[in-house]
């Protein structure tokens, strides 16, 4: 199925794309790949006119919670783990965005850097598919922006995951397509 988008009203948001994380064993993707599929979506999308925003964790300040399982990362690692791999292609006038939860909008400036530029449609796509994207495309869901998702421009601890959130979740909040799609859709 076709997808046409502006990208002058259009931001690409991408999560978690940090050292700390791209080098985890994650699965369906390897966080290579979802790398490197981000950076050529950014790259597209950018010179277009689009709103490029990346999202990091700080991995020594997230929100802690009393939970049955513990989180992966806690607490004393290494400042680089919270820094964006330089392969994510950042560039100067991308907004960066940082976050100590899951969801990048509460306690975060990304709402207002959205609303500022005049975006309608976020397009979505980053670690871990059905945790920081997924987090962050409910709330944005919820504020009425239109979603639009990079299936092979993210990825999760493991396929099943993956595969629940991209099939069952995302098709009821957005349009799900391959980048090659997404890089289609503004040629």
């Amino acid at each position: 199925m076709t997808i046409a988008l502006d990208p002058t009203t259009t931001a690409l948001v991408f999560i978690d794309l940090q050292h700390g994380i791209t080098g985890l064993d994650l699965a369906p993707h390897a966080p290579s790949q979802v790398v490197a599929n981000c950076a050529r979506l950014a790259d597209a999308y950018r010179a277009k006119g689009a709103t490029i925003v990346y999202v990091r964790v700080d991995l020594n300040n997230m929100h802690t919670h009393t939970t049955d399982r513990g989180r992966a990362h806690g607490g004393n690692v290494p400042a680089i783990a919270s820094e964006i791999v330089p392969e994510a292609g950042m560039q100067p006038g991308d907004a960066l965005v940082t976050k100590r939860q899951w969801g990048a909008f509460y306690a975060t400036e990304l709402e207002q850097i959205l609303r500022r530029r005049g975006v309608k449609t976020v397009l979505m796509a980053g670690i871990a598919t059905n945790m920081g994207v997924e987090s962050t495309a409910r709330s944005a869901f919820d504020q009425g922006y239109d979603l639009v998702f990079a299936e092979d421009a993210m990825t999760t601890m493991n396929a099943d995951w993956h595969a629940f959130t991209i099939t069952q979740i995302f098709p009821m909040m957005g349009r799900v397509r391959s980048t090659e799609e997404l890089l289609g859709a503004i040629a």
